[in-house]
């Protein structure tokens, strides 16, 4: 078991650098080559830079909110 969560972990640890790698190729560097480069066939529009993190974000906050209102609402009925 402890081979396959270390694999586990490795695997989500490569996944994390490479979309960390990518986004930031994508917001910082991108910007400053030119537009009729190969490069940019890659990647998405600037737009989007920006749009997937909030809308990530927001999402991520939304289904925070609902878990902490369920746990809020459980624990209140076993008071009661």
């Amino acid at each position: 078991m402890e081979l396959a969560d270390r694999a586990v972990g490795f695997l989500l640890s490569v996944i994390s650098l490479s979309m960390f790698t990518y986004y930031t190729f994508w917001v910082i560097i991108l910007p400053f080559v030119d537009d009729d480069h190969f490069v940019h066939k890659y990647f998405l529009p600037k737009e989007y830079a920006i749009l997937i993190p909030v809308s990530a974000g927001v999402a991520l906050l939304c289904f925070f909110s609902i878990f902490v209102g369920f746990v809020m609402l459980k624990s209140k009925r076993k008071k009661a």
